[in-house]
C-alpha cells in the first residue's frame, strides 16, 4: 500500500473500495494480466470487516462468522492460509418471553407454549417451501415476485397466523438478526431473498449453522492479506469525489490523485454512490433505483469479562428474545483467550431509542438486558464497546443495504448491470452470500470475470 500521490496514474481497471469485493476483484484482474489501482476512502482496508484491539481486547467490530454454505469465503480462507475455530456452543441456550420469564433450552425451536411451537414449525416449513422456489440471483423472476414485493413481511406473517409470539419469533430471524429493519419496512420477497441467500429459512433459524466458525486472529485478515498481494496498487485515505466516463474509459479523481482507466468498479455500498459526482450523470434508472435502497441499523455490543462465567452455569451463552433490548447474544470468546466475551445485538427502532440516551445510560440499559439472560455478573465487564456503523462516514448503517417495498421486483434485475465502463460489486447485491463477506467475494469474482471477457473481446 502506498502514500497518496498527485500524479495521474494509468491502469486497466480502477476499483473504488478496498473491502472484500473490491480486493477480490483486483486480485482476479491482476491474475488475468490487467493492471489495477484500488482507491479506499478509509485509512484502512476491509470495509465492513474490522478487527481491532480496544482496551487490550481483540474485538470483531464488523463481520466475523463463517457458515458451511459460504463456499467462496471458505475457499479464500484456505487460499490465504487462515485457520478457523468453532463458536462455543456447549450447554443450554436461554429464551425470554413477553412476560420476562427465562427458560433454558436446547435445539433450534424456542421454548414456547405447545400451540405456538406448532405454529412456528409450520411457518418455518412454509417459508422453506417458498424459499426453495426462489433463485437468490434472480428473485424477481419468481412468478409471484411483484405480489410478494408489495406485501411487508409483517403483513405476510399476520395473514398466516394470529399467534403473536410465533410471528415475533419468526420475524426476529429476518428483521432483527439479518436486515436490521422493522418487519413492516421490507417486503416478503426481500425476506425470502435473505433466506434463499443462506440456502433455506431453516438455516437462518439454526445458530449453529449460520454462526458456525470464526477466523483465528479475526476475519479482517481476509482483506488485509488480499491487499498485501496488491502491494503498491492500494491507496488509502482516497475518497473518490468524481468519475468522468465515456464509452472509451473513465477518469476517477480523489482529493489528491487521479486514475485513468478502461473500467471502474464501484465496490462499495450503493447508499454511498451519491457521494460521487458522475459526469455525465448516471442514467435515470440508476438514480431512481438508488433512492429505493437503504441500510439497516444495528448496534453490535462487545462485553469482555475476566472469565466466561456463563459456562460455570452450564450455559452456551446463546440467547434470544424478541422482547429484550438485546434480541440475541452469543459467546464470542476469542481463540485461546482465558477471558470470556459476550456479543449482543440491538436492532432498528430499539437502537434508535438507546441512542437518545447518554453513553453511560445506554451502556447501563444494554448490560441490564444482558443480565436478564446471564445474571448479575453480566453487568460488570472489564471491557465494553459498541460497534456503531451508523455513524461511520463510509458505511452509514449495518449490516447491508436492502430495497424498500416494491423495490426488489422493480429494480433488482438492474442493480448489477454495468453502465458503460462502470461496473458494480458488493455484498449488498449478491445472491448467495447476500449481506455477507461470502457474497462480497462472489461479486468480486463475477465482476472481474465480466471485465476480463470484455477487455479481451
Amino acid at each position: 500500500m502506498t502514500d497518496p500521490t498527485t500524479d495521474v496514474l494509468t491502469r486497466d481497471v480502477v476499483i473504488v473500495g478496498a473491502g472484500a469485493a473490491g480486493l477480490t476483484a483486483a486480485n482476479e484482474l491482476r491474475k488475468a494480466g490487467l493492471s489495477v489501482a484500488v482507491l479506499e476512502a478509509r485509512d484502512r482496508v476491509g470495509g465492513r470487516l474490522h478487527t481491532d484491539v480496544i482496551d487490550g481486547a481483540m474485538l470483531e467490530v464488523g463481520g466475523q462468522w463463517v457458515s458451511p454454505d459460504q463456499e467462496a469465503l471458505i475457499e479464500t480462507l484456505e487460499d490465504l492460509g487462515l485457520e478457523t475455530y468453532s463458536r462455543y456452543r456447549e450447554g443450554d441456550s436461554v429464551y425470554i418471553n413477553a412476560d420476562g420469564e427465562l427458560t433454558r433450552f436446547t435445539g433450534e425451536i424456542f421454548p414456547v407454549p405447545e400451540a405456538t411451537e406448532k405454529v412456528i414449525v409450520e411457518l418455518i416449513e412454509r417459508l422453506d417451501r417458498m424459499v426453495a422456489e426462489i433463485d437468490p440471483d434472480r428473485p424477481w423472476e419468481h412468478p409471484d415476485a411483484e405480489e410478494l414485493d408489495r406485501i411487508s413481511f409483517e403483513r405476510w406473517l399476520a395473514d398466516q397466523t394470529d399467534d403473536v409470539e410465533a410471528r415475533d419469533n419468526i420475524a426476529l430471524f429476518i428483521a432483527g438478526a439479518m436486515l436490521t429493519k422493522p418487519p413492516h419496512a421490507f417486503s416478503t420477497l426481500q425476506a425470502l431473498l435473505m433466506a434463499a441467500s443462506a440456502g433455506s429459512f431453516s438455516h437462518l433459524v439454526d445458530a449453529d449453522f449460520i454462526l458456525d466458525k470464526r477466523v483465528v486472529g479475526g476475519l479482517q485478515q481476509v482483506p488485509l492479506l488480499l491487499a498485501e498481494r496488491l502491494g503498491a496498487d492500494v491507496f488509502l485515505d482516497q475518497p473518490v469525489r468524481r468519475i468522468e466516463w465515456t464509452g472509451g474509459g473513465v477518469t476517477v479523481a480523489s482529493d489528491r490523485m487521479t486514475v485513468r482507466a478502461r473500467f471502474v468498479i464501484l465496490a462499495l455500498a450503493p447508499v454511498l454512490y451519491p457521494r460521487i459526482s458522475f459526469s455525465p450523470p448516471l442514467p435515470r434508472l440508476q438514480h431512481q433505483m438508488h433512492q429505493h435502497i437503504s441500510m439497516g441499523f444495528v448496534i453490535k455490543v462487545h462485553a469482555v469479562y475476566d472469565r466466561p462465567f456463563w459456562r460455570e452455569q452450564g450455559l452456551s451463552a446463546t440467547a434470544f428474545s424478541p422482547y429484550e433490548l438485546c434480541h440475541e447474544a452469543y459467546d464470542n470468546t476469542n481463540h485461546g483467550d482465558e477471558r470470556g466475551t459476550l456479543v449482543g445485538f440491538v436492532s432498528d427502532r430499539l437502537a434508535d431509542d438507546v441512542f437518545c440516551l447518554s453513553a453511560e445510560e445506554r451502556k447501563g440499559r444494554i448490560l441490564e438486558s444482558l443480565s436478564h439472560y446471564y445474571g448479575p455478573d453480566a453487568k460488570n465487564p472489564v471491557v465494553y464497546y459498541e460497534s456503531d456503523w451508523g455513524t461511520e462516514e463510509w458505511t452509514r448503517g449495518a449490516y447491508a443495504a436492502s430495497f424498500d417495498l416494491g423495490g426488489l421486483a422493480r429494480y433488482g434485475a438492474d442493480q448489477r448491470e454495468p453502465v458503460g465502463p462502470i461496473h458494480f460489486a458488493c455484498s449488498d447485491m449478491a445472491g448467495l452470500g447476500y449481506q455477507h463477506v461470502d457474497g462480497a467475494i462472489r461479486m468480486g469474482r463475477l465482476v472481474a470475470t465480466r471485465i476480463v471477457e470484455e477487455a479481451r473481446g
